[in-house]
């Protein structure tokens, strides 16, 4: 890895994925919308500004960055937004793919780069599987009940029919929920944290609103999702998929449990309609031992440990 570009690089994961790579000495192409996303302590990254859906700006980037490594991160990445605009998570998910993937292929085929590229997939993408099923493993069905899950389902698919026909050397990691400082509060761990935040010093007992709370899900610190993917891009064989899962299921009931004790509150959970959601797959929970066995790669932090990083945050 000496010359890397990252999508969605103002993301949520792009943040900590350009943390991470500052550390290699490797010379980073960062992508997002606009200048407003980005930080502003760049440093030495390079910003390249514009939208994957325009097949211009995409083979512009492409030639200008000439990468060894390719971290595809860009998404529409929550599974209530993607419902509610299904054409552009289509659009944005699966089409700007296939133009990003094109671009790439065309520079292999000219002799510009020949890169390494991880298309990032989800979880999301295997759908209900029976209770002895789990963990699940990377041959398990993959039957997605969401649009998002379907999305990223059809994105892995055309990453892997470029790989046969053009030789394009794609990985593609299949992640599990992984949460930290900067998620938005539209997803489940910082919502939490921060509803028990906003009810220290309130009379023990006090009511706090909570969705459904029997799902169970595998959660991971979004420091070991970074670590994982860039343990691909050196390690990862082109054509493969990984699963990125700590291996351990956590239901919502459980995950309150441990943000109420770590925050020091004493609440009552009552389910506020607002916050109930159709639950399309009761449990998600991965077998990440192929990962392993390819990278050397293991998880390094607890849930706890991402708890505490988000209440330390919340009360900066």
């Amino acid at each position: 890895m000496k010359r890397v570009l990252v999508t969605g690089a103002a993301g949520f994961v792009g943040t900590y994925m350009l943390d991470a790579l500052r550390t290699t000495g490797v010379d980073v192409m960062a992508l997002a919308t606009n200048a407003a996303e980005a930080p502003s302590d760049a440093g030495e990254i390079v910003w390249r500004y514009g939208d994957l859906r325009d097949e211009r700006y995409v083979a512009d980037v492409v030639d200008a960055a000439r990468p060894d490594t390719v971290i595809h991160l860009a998404a529409i990445s929550h599974v209530l937004a993607a419902a509610a605009d299904p054409v552009l998570a289509w659009d944005v998910n699966v089409t700007a793919t296939a133009r990003l993937l094109h671009a790439l292929g065309r520079a292999r085929d000219t002799g510009l780069c020949d890169p390494m590229v991880l298309v990032v997939g989800s979880a999301e993408q295997y759908g209900r599987h029976d209770t002895q099923e789990f963990p699940l493993v990377e041959s398990s069905v993959q039957a997605p009940r969401t649009v998002y899950a379907a999305t990223k389902a059809a994105q892995e698919l055309l990453a892997m029919q470029c790989w046969r026909a053009t030789g394009l050397k794609v990985v593609v990691a299949r992640s599990f929920n992984h949460s930290g400082v900067g998620q938005p509060t539209r997803f489940l761990l910082p919502a939490l944290v921060q509803r028990a935040v906003d009810l220290r010093g309130a009379e023990p007992g006090t009511s706090m609103p909570v969705g459904n709370r029997s799902p169970i899900r595998d959660y991971l610190h979004v420091s070991d999702v970074v670590a994982a993917y860039i343990s691909l891009c050196q390690r990862g064989t082109p054509g493969e998929a990984y699963n990125v899962a700590s291996g351990t299921g956590w239901s919502v009931q459980q995950v309150l449990d441990r943000v109420l004790a770590r925050a020091g509150v004493q609440a009552t959970p009552v389910e506020d309609p607002a916050l109930v959601r159709p639950v399309d797959v009761p449990v998600l929970i991965g077998d990440s031992h192929k990962l392993q066995r390819a990278t050397g790669w293991s998880a390094t932090r607890a849930l706890d440990d991402i708890i505490d990083d988000l209440l330390h945050a919340a009360t900066l």
